[in-house]
């Protein structure tokens, strides 16, 4: 999928519409979606220029993702600031992102590596997730939870450490999806 295709999906999450206008007011009033675009381009373009562009807009943003983190179309941050996300993990699409949330490396015991995210999932603000584990789809994380196993399909997740809480999943958290039956008409 091309660079445009791509925004495209992004921008339909903030906004419930794809068109020049939107994609400029939106450009210009949201920060998440500003440094979306960002990194999407520095993917795209991977060169030192955009990489310095990218790092300045981090710096602005408190928003810490690098161009090597593999996200899927349709992603949002709902409220940017204290974002940190290693580089090696691996988002789907769709998924909310919220203010304070940390996703990262363990770097000892039996867990060692990064999570691997669905599609769908909404990460409350202020959660953590960390080590080798896998984040089904259409989960929904609560905020201030901390995640360190492994959360199946449909799940709702919250506590320290985070545990099963609800088999509601996502739904309701993650709007303004652009599907493929959308896109056509």
């Amino acid at each position: 999928m091309n660079l445009r295709e791509i925004l495209k999906y992004d921008l339909y999450r903030y906004s419930a519409n794809i068109g020049k206008k939107s994609f400029v007011r939106t450009y210009f009033l949201v920060p998440g979606f500003n440094y979306i675009v960002w990194l999407r381009l520095t993917q795209k373009y991977n060169n030192k220029f955009m990489k310095f562009l990218l790092k300045r807009k981090m710096i602005r943003f408190g928003i810490e993702i690098r161009p090597e983190t593999k996200i899927g179309k349709g992603f949002y941050i709902g409220h940017w600031g204290g974002i940190v996300i290693n580089d090696n993990v691996k988002i789907g699409m769709n998924c909310n992102i919220s203010q304070g949330v940390t996703i990262g490396s363990a770097n000892r015991g039996k867990k060692i590596g990064v999570p691997v995210i669905g599609d769908n999932v909404y990460i409350g603000p202020g959660a953590k997730i960390f080590g080798k584990i896998s984040i089904g789809s259409n989960v929904a994380i609560g905020a201030n939870a901390v995640v360190i196993n492994d959360v199946p399909d449909n799940m709702v997740v919250g506590g320290i450490p985070a545990k099963v809480i609800s088999k509601e999943g996502s739904t309701g958290y993650i709007n303004k999806v652009l599907n493929d039956q959308k896109e056509q008409k």
